[in-house]
């Protein structure tokens, strides 16, 4: 198994720019794909506006408080076997989940006692999204995903994220953009530049 401690590939790779800050961990990597994979997603966390870094999770707690339910936040793991957690306001108080890491993805592993598979995601950020349509629809299908705490079955809802930061109007169009499946197929006809700056945000949310 080949293994890259995170600090120094990072120094070594020239992969980092100089706002982009990798959580302050000592976690090590089974691949490069794994670690451009942290790497790319930790830089769309940094864009999304609701990832609030190394904050712990008392402290995610005490803001979401007085939120409604389902408003939720990325945050780095205290942890030190994990890189990232979700902090969200469920009906009983606010819980924290860790977001697992394996070798090609991230994926929430909420109930222990759940037989079915467990989606995984090559992005924080997709995670995110896909629980929170989950959210949208439980009501509908009843497919309902749970935390399991003291003992207790805790529906996860994503409803909202706790923004740490102003999105600028570029962004707010950018996610918009990402929104509209229909306009997907198009992006091919968009001018170059406009094209990346799609692709190095690609989510909704």
């Amino acid at each position: 198994m080949v293994t890259h401690s995170k600090f120094d590939f990072a120094m070594s790779s020239g992969l980092l720019d100089s706002n982009m800050r990798l959580p302050q961990r000592y976690k090590t990597f089974t691949s490069k794909s794994q670690y451009q994979m942290v790497l790319t997603t930790i830089h769309k966390l940094q864009e999304c506006g609701f990832y609030w870094g190394a904050i712990t999770g008392k402290e995610a707690n005490a803001m979401l408080a007085v939120e409604a339910t389902g408003m939720f936040l990325i945050r780095d793991s205290s942890d030190n076997r994990h890189l990232f957690a979700l902090s969200v306001k469920t009906a009983s108080g606010s819980k924290n989940l860790r977001i697992q890491c394996d070798t090609d993805s991230f994926y929430l592993q909420t109930d222990p006692k759940n037989i079915q598979s467990v989606p995984h995601f090559d992005c924080v950020l997709k995670l995110v999204h896909y629980y929170m349509c989950q959210s949208k629809a439980n009501t509908r299908s009843g497919n309902i995903y749970h935390i399991c705490s003291g003992g207790e079955k805790i529906p996860l809802e994503l409803i909202k994220p706790l923004p740490c930061n102003l999105s600028t109007l570029q962004h707010l169009c950018r996610k918009t953009v990402n929104g509209h499946l229909d306009v997907s197929s198009k992006r091919d006809q968009l001018p170059h530049h406009l094209k990346e700056f799609l692709q190095e945000y690609d989510a909704p949310i």
